[in-house]
């Protein structure tokens, strides 16, 4: 008689172990544009003229954490440049700028990783 007494007891404590939720995996979206404005990219595109100066990586991340770090990862053939950004929470939406010269034409790529370097997004775009 006592056993079955017990027996709810200890599968309320299995249950109580288990977390409700599984935690909510960490998304990203990516676009590449000239000039970000009201915390949106502006005039995305895939192509930019060999002129164009300079480009913006725009990112929204979903299902992080205040505190969270990424960073843009700008790939150019074998030159890589990294910007480590902070996210405030979820969705946080945030961006970081390349100034590009002369010999900045060809194919680009931006990777959207997170703080252990998982490729969360990408996003490829061609200068001139």
């Amino acid at each position: 008689m006592r056993m079955r007494h017990l027996l709810p007891l200890f599968a309320f404590g299995l249950l109580a172990a288990v977390p409700s939720a599984r935690k909510a995996d960490v998304t990203a979206e990516v676009a590449v544009g000239k000039s970000i404005d009201k915390n949106m990219p502006v005039d995305t595109a895939s192509t930019f003229p060999a002129d164009v100066g300079a480009v913006v990586a725009w990112t929204r991340v979903t299902g992080a954490e205040a505190g969270t770090k990424i960073s843009h990862v700008w790939i150019h053939g074998a030159d890589t440049a990294k910007v480590e950004l902070n996210v405030g929470g979820s969705p946080w939406r945030t961006y970081s700028r390349k100034t590009l010269g002369a010999d900045a034409t060809g194919d680009w790529k931006v990777e959207v990783q997170d703080s252990a370097g998982k490729v969360l997004a990408t996003k490829s775009f061609k200068v001139g």
